[in-house]
């Protein structure tokens, strides 16, 4: 099966070429990776719906992109289903589970509990997906030593401590946008090797360290950009009697 390297690049565990009819070291961009995980949702739709089968067309259709979109991303890493018959939908979601590295647990840390931390650490998807939400932090004593979502909250200055003791693999940075690159290099320094960021800023980290920010308030904006600048449809005059 495939695994992505920590570098975004599928390694070749299980004796496959790493991208069909590329180069070994070709990168998989970041808007595959995404609509694998798009593809992952849909075939767990199907699979519950119980389905066996099904065609990269009817994939595409309740993804919103074209069959040759699809074929193309999973060309990267094999060679999935058979012409004339689709793909075996419990097959291929184990596949892209593997590929996005879903077949193991994630141990991830929580950095700020206020609203939104408190949030995410209330919320029990993660755990059905595989990320164990197994430490707290903030620096704020009067939140240090609360129970929240069944841990309790620890000293920030506790974090290098827990995380190697916890062995943290990710971190989440929910803390004012003030704090946020200063707790992001308390995390690299701790060893966590991912960090999701939601403060609305942009942070620095090194190369190999994997980072995301999802900035709330951008996607607002974006959504705001649209309703301005979009021209409404045209009222159709009524015909005339």
């Amino acid at each position: 099966m495939f695994h992505l390297g920590s570098d975004g690049l599928p390694s070749t565990r299980g004796g496959r070429p790493q991208c069909a009819g590329r180069a070994a070291m070709t990168r998989i961009s970041e808007s595959t990776v995404r609509r694998l995980s798009h593809y992952y949702r849909v075939l767990e739709e199907v699979e519950g719906e119980g389905g066996r089968l099904i065609s990269s067309h009817r994939l595409a259709e309740r993804e919103g992109v074209t069959s040759a979109q699809v074929r193309k991303d999973l060309s990267c890493f094999g060679s999935f289903g058979r012409r004339g018959l689709g793909y075996n939908v419990a097959h291929l979601r184990q596949e892209i589970r593997a590929i996005l590295g879903l077949d193991r647990r994630w141990r991830v840390g929580i950095v700020g509990v206020g609203n939104l931390g408190t949030a995410l650490m209330l919320y029990r998807g993660f755990e059905q997906q595989g990320f164990d939400v197994v430490a707290a932090f903030d620096r704020d004593p009067a939140r240090i030593g609360k129970p929240l979502g069944g841990l309790v909250v620890r000293d920030i200055a506790e974090l290098a401590t827990v995380a190697k003791g916890e062995g943290l693999d990710l971190g989440v940075i929910a803390t004012p946008l003030k704090a946020a690159q200063e707790v992001a290099d308390a995390l690299v320094a701790a060893g966590v090797r991912g960090i999701l960021n939601l403060a609305p800023r942009k942070l620095f980290v090194p190369a190999h360290v994997a980072l995301r920010t999802v900035d709330m308030t951008v996607e607002f904006e974006s959504l705001s950009f649209a309703l301005t600048n979009v021209t409404p449809p045209a009222r159709r005059r009524r015909p005339r009697a």
